[in-house]
C-alpha cells in the first residue's frame, strides 16, 4: 500500500473513532440488545443528545472516572481497549515528532509521569486529534515548526493502530449484523451492493466499488462507498430517478433498500 493511502486510512479511521465514541460509552451504560430499532445503545446516545451538547467529561478519560458497574462489558473493554491504544500510539508519536515543542504549546501531547496523567486527561478524543496532525504533518513547515514530520515505521504503526481502534469500535456497535448481497447493482457504478441488517432493519450498504464509484458518500475502511442509515435518502433518490428514465423500477429499489 502506497503512503497517501495509508494516511488515508488513518485519517479516516482516526475520525470514524471520534465519530462513533459517544455512542460506544453510551452503549457501556446500556444492556446489550437486538430486539428493536433503534437499538437501545443508540437510543441512549440520542437522549443524551437531546439533553444538549455532550459535557466536557465525555472526553475525559474512561478508566478515570467514577461510573456505575458496567451493563455491557463488550462495550465496556472496548472503550478500554481503544481509549489506551490512542493514548500509547499518541506517546509514541510525541517521542519522534515533538522535540521542538515548547512545553506550553497548547498543541503538544504530555506524557503521563508519576505526578500526573498528562494529557491523558483530556480524553481518548485529544488523543486522535493529536495523532491525526502527525500523521498528516501539520506545522512542520516554517521557519519554526512545532513538530517534525512523522517517519515511516511510526506512519505504519499509527495506520495498524488507528485501524484497529477502528474496527473494534465498529465490531462492538455492530455485534448483530448480518450481510447479504444484493441482486441489483449500485445505480452510479453498477458494482455489487451489500446489505448490512440487524433487527430486521437495514443499517449500512456498501458498494464494492470502491473509489471508482462516484456515489456521493464516504468509503468505509475496506475501502467501499458506504451508506449509513441518514444516508439511505440519497439511494432512495437515486432509484427513484432511474426508475423515471425506465433503469429499474419500484422493487428494485426495495428489494434493495429493504423496505
Amino acid at each position: 500500500m502506497n503512503q497517501t493511502r495509508a494516511i488515508e486510512q488513518t485519517v479516516a479511521a482516526l475520525r470514524l473513532v471520534r465519530g462513533k465514541w459517544g455512542a460506544l460509552l453510551a452503549a457501556v451504560e446500556t444492556p446489550p440488545t437486538s430486539a428493536d430499532w433503534p437499538p437501545r445503545e443508540t437510543t441512549a446516545f440520542l437522549d443524551k443528545v437531546a439533553e444538549g451538547p455532550l459535557l466536557v467529561e465525555d472526553r475525559e478519560p474512561y478508566a478515570l472516572r467514577a461510573h456505575p458497574a458496567p451493563l455491557n462489558l463488550d462495550a465496556h473493554d472496548a472503550v478500554v481497549a481503544v481509549e489506551g491504544a490512542l493514548f500509547d500510539l499518541a506517546d509514541t508519536c510525541a517521542a519522534v515528532a515533538q522535540e521542538h515543542t515548547p512545553l506550553d504549546e497548547l498543541h503538544r501531547w504530555n506524557y503521563r509521569t508519576q505526578h500526573g496523567h498528562g494529557s491523558r486527561t483530556q480524553g481518548a478524543h485529544w488523543a486522535s486529534v493529536y495523532v491525526e496532525g502527525r500523521v498528516l504533518d501539520e506545522q512542520t513547515d516554517g521557519p519554526d515548526p512545532l513538530f517534525a514530520p512523522l517517519p515511516g515505521w511510526a506512519l505504519h504503526e499509527a495506520h495498524r493502530v488507528a485501524r484497529q481502534c477502528a474496527e473494534r469500535v465498529l465490531r462492538t456497535l455492530r455485534h448483530d449484523e448480518r450481510a447479504a448481497s444484493s441482486r441489483y447493482p449500485c445505480p452510479w457504478c453498477a458494482s455489487r451492493l451489500t446489505s448490512y441488517s440487524a433487527s430486521g432493519d437495514v443499517q449500512r450498504i456498501t458498494c464494492s466499488g470502491g473509489p471508482s464509484c462516484s456515489a456521493p458518500v464516504p468509503l468505509d475502511l475496506d475501502g467501499h462507498r458506504v451508506w449509513e442509515r441518514s444516508d439511505m435518502g440519497l439511494l432512495l433518490a437515486r432509484f427513484a430517478a432511474a426508475m423515471e428514465s425506465g433503469e429499474a423500477t419500484a422493487e428494485h429499489a426495495c428489494a434493495v433498500i429493504g423496505s
